[in-house]
């Protein structure tokens, strides 16, 4: 696989491939790497797998020796990224951002190389918030785009059919993401495929600028647990980089047979060598190539002994039906406490609708008594076993005052 063909591999897009190979060239000549952009809103604290996917390509490209430009949105996240939103997101404040910054960057960096001539680190507060920031837009952004080209935007275009409102801030969040790839004169941006209105404005501003235009790449939406929507923490259907070892091979092995190809080249970025192996185990024997699959993945966060013992784990569970010899340790503050809320505290589920329905759909126990309304308040002992979903088990224990 040579340079171009392995810096695009999984792509859904590149616009366009001609000139990336082109600046590749150059940089390769003048000794000056590419400035590969990637930004990201902190609106929650933990990241997941589908974001790992955009995280590994901006890796391909430190390894070739090109600088990655990330992008803490803490500016943006305070206005919330439309994309994909049939209504208008809640509004963090300030600090609710700086907390998610912070967990954001320690957890990104488990992937990307820190090495300060690999990676340049930014916040878009720098001149998002800047006090000439207004006089900017009025006067340089606005003119560059039109009304009616915002509101053909995909996710506008459904709220206006269906008479919901758009806000304002919403309305010029892709000007300010766009803006964003002046600011630090991206060569090439990468976005996932939902994303791809925003990288676009970013190559209209930086023409706008006098600036070249960056390449654009989208990457594919990684598909969650329920093998139908995009993985999403307020879904309930992700797996979090920080899931202890147990948990994370138990919900990779809980995948539809259908995720296994896009898992295995997402998540493993396997050669075309080991592709056509993987390729031929899945037809022949899923779920051992579900079990390496669960393995690779939970190896690359907690190291190969705890990938064995999560695999050991799994097996003593559903092949001798025993529970694991140690539960993961989840601790409770208080005497009491709702199912819900402990469902969210063992990171099983990221919303208390998820939990509602985990419990609704019975899979929820505490010693083996399964909980079926999810409003049951759980009187906290030390040692009761929870079990959420078919994988994942806890051990309570009360904290001590």
């Amino acid at each position: 696989m040579n340079s171009i063909d392995l810096l695009c591999q999984n792509a859904a897009e590149v616009i366009d491939r001609e000139e990336l190979k082109s600046r590749l060239e150059e940089s390769q000549k003048s000794g000056k790497p590419l400035r590969v952009k990637a930004g990201f809103d902190p609106s929650a604290p933990d990241i997941h797998l589908g974001h790992t996917v955009l995280l590994r390509k901006l890796r391909q490209f430190q390894d070739a020796g090109h600088k990655v430009v990330f992008i803490i949105g803490d500016y943006t996240a305070m206005i919330g990224d439309p994309t994909g939103q049939t209504k208008t997101r809640p509004a963090l404040s300030r600090d609710e951002v700086e907390k998610n910054a912070e967990t954001y960057k320690q957890q990104a960096f488990r992937i990307l190389d820190g090495d300060p001539k690999k990676i340049e680190v930014v916040r878009n507060g720098e001149w998002l918030g800047a006090a000439d920031m207004f006089q900017i837009f009025f006067e340089k952004i606005s003119p560059l785009a039109t009304v009616d080209q915002l509101l053909a935007r995909e996710d506008f275009d459904k709220r206006r059919k269906a008479h919901r409102p758009i806000s304002f801030r919403e309305f010029l969040y892709p000007l300010l993401q766009g803006y964003d790839s002046v600011r630090v004169r991206a060569d090439l941006e990468l976005g996932g495929t939902d994303q791809k209105f925003n990288l676009l404005m970013g190559r209209d501003l930086q023409s706008g600028f006098g600036q070249r235009p960056q390449i654009v790449m989208t990457m594919p939406l990684l598909t969650g647990l329920d093998g139908t929507q995009k993985m999403s923490k307020s879904l309930g259907n992700a797996i979090g980089v920080l899931d202890g070892a147990p948990d994370m091979f138990g919900k990779i092995m809980s995948i539809p047979d259908a995720l296994m190809e896009p898992y295995f080249k997402l998540l493993t970025l396997p050669t075309d060598a080991e592709w056509k192996e993987i390729s031929a185990k899945i037809k022949t024997d899923p779920r051992n190539a579900k079990r390496d699959l669960a393995m690779r993945v939970v190896n690359q966060y907690h190291g190969e002994s705890a990938a064995q013992k999560a695999a050991q784990d799994f097996d003593r569970v559903f092949r001798d039906k025993k529970n694991p010899e140690a539960p993961k340790e989840l601790f409770i503050e208080g005497r009491e406490t709702g199912i819900a809320d402990l469902l969210k505290m063992s990171r099983v589920v990221g919303s208390t609708s998820a939990a509602y329905r985990l419990v609704e759909q019975g899979g929820v126990s505490i010693d083996g008594k399964k909980i079926l309304d999810p409003k049951t308040v759980i009187k906290v002992k030390d040692g009761q076993i929870l079990k959420a979903g078919k994988k994942a088990f806890f051990r309570i224990i009360p904290k001590k005052k």
